[in-house]
């Protein structure tokens, strides 16, 4: 693997394609446009990657580990606002502590959501408020790791009737699965090629 810098990712993001489903905020009757922030923290050991545990009583992806994001409002010019909107209201990540280096193809989950994952470079030191409603914890696993093909596996799942395989890696007692590892996954490719 190479060596993870921050300016290494700067330049893989500078020469990466454009997301070739990349479309802004998409308009659709069927899935709910929403974004996502890949937050990797400029630590001084080491790259690590900023994830929330929500709480359990949500509607929606209740208790699982994820990204700091949500719909896209109307008032959200982009993804990427909405991406800094959402993760400083979950997370109070202060928008001008994020250095934007692109975005990931867009992500269609079983639950109705298109979210765009917009991936950015974090600079501490990290004054994180949780909005105790939504999230319930943050960990940060290091980059390196969740960038291992080895470290993820194939899992499956019978959903509404039908079976549906999803990606997945365990970190520590923590288990990222469904989005969040195959928004992990579609990093690993963009910087590395397919697992």
């Amino acid at each position: 693997m190479a060596q993870l810098t921050a300016d290494w990712l700067r330049q893989r993001f500078a020469v990466a394609p454009a997301p070739a489903s990349h479309s802004g905020l998409p308009a659709t009757d069927e899935l709910v446009p929403a974004a996502v922030l890949v937050p990797i923290v400029l630590r001084p050991t080491a790259l690590t990657v900023l994830l929330t545990q929500r709480t359990a009583h949500l509607r929606d992806h209740a208790g699982q580990v994820s990204f700091p994001g949500g719909r896209c409002e109307p008032d959200d010019a982009t993804a990427t606002a909405t991406a800094l909107r959402e993760a400083q209201e979950e997370i109070g990540l202060v928008p001008a502590q994020v250095e934007i280096l692109g975005v990931l193809d867009e992500y269609r989950t079983g639950t109705g959501f298109l979210v765009t994952p917009v991936v950015g470079l974090v600079q501490p030191p990290l004054d994180l408020k949780l909005d105790d409603f939504e999230v319930a914890d943050v960990f940060e696993p290091p980059l390196e790791f969740l960038l291992r093909a080895g470290n993820f596996s194939r899992h499956q799942i019978e959903y509404q009737g039908a079976m549906r395989e999803y990606w997945a890696v365990p970190w520590q007692d923590r288990f990222i699965w469904g989005a969040t590892a195959g928004m992990l996954v579609k990093l690993r490719e963009l910087l590395f090629g397919s697992m």
